[in-house]
């Protein structure tokens, strides 16, 4: 093969790109999943105490909802760096930034100590979280489609998604072991161990960055000097409006959705139901095992059945399951509360698993980590903000949990459209398809 043709990616270079990818994006939803569950439990306490119960959860869900907020800004910012200058610088930025932003929350005085300058420095550090994440997860999830084989994007982009649950069982894992101290003990100063891990987590994540080779794609354009829109964003949305509307569509169950069965669930059970902290951060933990599993078969099934496909079936299997899933967190039983949130999860992540390859296949190689990133981030504005409405439905309601139920049936209509629209709207790499090709014809030739 010669010079020009060295973007040929092979399965060893893809999921070396994909485990770099992962690590980097478990980092991110640690550190997400971490501070959507001390809102649920730590922050309406400890930063809101003004407030009553009620009012203070809510307060702590929007300080929660605001870094979705700032996750399109991200989305814009990171997306133009990774399609202008490089994939993977905009990658190592966007990691620092959410590293540092959660291991300060460790070290920041509570409301009784500075008062009213807590919650705010709190949603400071949210919003700055936000606008990381807001170009992590799709410039990893580009990186690992770009580096890998057309037929095998499936799998890894599944890995990407993999942080998803190791997230999980490390921030539940932390949770879980400060939650054993005496309760007086983890409000002065155990809840702040697992952000202040943080850190450690933060210097492996950007090792492994660091080691990461630019997008073969990416060089591509580069090499043949092809024009770059000078905006990606204002690209996007004047080249590609519908495009983003069908992503965020097919985005909006992998993100609001999530985060219904997940951080509301935990603070149902807890305020509501009055299960122990405990019990419930368990069966986030063992439920996130099994995503890890699901994720893996997911992947293979999107490869066979492809992203779209998946997406609907994975929407209405999740709205089947609403309603059971919250009438068994409502029996307060802890086994089936378990049951619950593990139904809940897996039925998303068959949407979940197609996610990326979906986004990715739907938006050109010179627009791609904007067109990603923009897509799933601005679902991720509004889906941040379930937990805080369903539970203003909740409240509205007297507690009545088929309103949080029919709320995640809603999401999933929504969702389910998104794939009927991402399957029509796909598109092949020109480039890397004319380069496996010709890589195949070479291999044929020479043997």
């Amino acid at each position: 093969m010669t010079a020009d043709n060295d973007i040929a990616v092979s399965a060893s270079d893809a999921r070396k790109i994909a485990i770099s990818a992962f690590v980097g994006t478990a980092l991110e939803w640690y550190d997400y999943f971490l501070f959507g569950t001390a809102a649920a439990i730590v922050f309406n306490r400890l930063y809101f105490t003004t407030l009553d119960p009620t009012a203070a959860l809510l307060a702590s869900f929007a300080t929660f909802g605001v870094g979705f907020v700032s996750r399109p800004i991200g989305a814009l910012i990171f997306g133009a760096i990774g399609d202008r200058i490089g994939r993977r610088p905009a990658l190592i930025a966007t990691i620092v930034m959410i590293g540092v932003s959660t291991g300060l929350i460790g070290v920041l005085p509570d409301y009784v100590s500075i008062g009213i300058a807590a919650p705010i420095i709190l949603a400071v550090l949210r919003l700055l979280q936000g606008f990381a994440v807001g170009g992590e997860w799709g410039g990893a999830t580009t990186m690992a489609v770009e580096h890998s084989p057309i037929e095998k994007r499936g799998r890894y982009a599944a890995m990407v998604q993999l942080g998803s649950p190791i997230g999980t069982i490390l921030s539940s894992g932390a949770i879980a072991l400060v939650l054993m101290l005496p309760a007086e003990a983890f409000d002065a100063w155990g809840w702040r161990i697992p952000f202040l891990v943080a850190f450690p987590l933060l210097l492996v994540a950007l090792w492994m960055r660091r080691q990461m080779e630019e997008s073969p794609v990416f060089l591509e354009l580069e090499k043949r000097d092809e024009e770059k829109p000078r905006m990606p964003a204002l690209a996007i949305f004047r080249q590609a409006p519908g495009r983003v509307l069908a992503g965020m569509a097919a985005s909006m169950l992998g993100v609001g959705g999530f985060y219904v069965v997940t951080t509301l669930v935990i603070s149902y059970a807890t305020t509501t139901v009055g299960v122990p902290r405990e019990q419930v951060v368990n069966a986030t933990l063992i439920a996130a095992v099994g995503q890890f599993f699901a994720l893996l078969i997911c992947g293979r099934l999107v490869e066979r059945f492809g992203a779209g496909k998946m997406t609907i079936v994975g929407s209405v299997v999740t709205a089947l399951a609403a309603f059971p899933v919250f009438a068994l967190v409502n029996t307060g039983d802890p086994v089936l509360i378990t049951l619950a949130i593990c139904l809940g999860t897996m039925s998303i992540d068959i949407v979940y698993a197609g996610t990326g390859t979906l986004l990715s296949e739907m938006f050109r190689p010179e627009l791609r980590y904007t067109g990603v990133s923009v897509s799933f981030q601005f679902a991720g504005a509004v889906g941040g903000f379930m937990p805080m409405i369903a539970t203003a439905l909740l409240a509205a309601s007297g507690q009545q949990y088929w309103v949080a139920a029919a709320l995640l049936v809603a999401i999933c209509a929504i969702t389910a459209v998104g794939g009927v629209f991402g399957t029509r709207l796909r598109i092949v790499d020109r480039v890397v398809a004319a380069e496996q090709h010709e890589a195949s014809a070479t291999t044929a030739v020479q043997s």
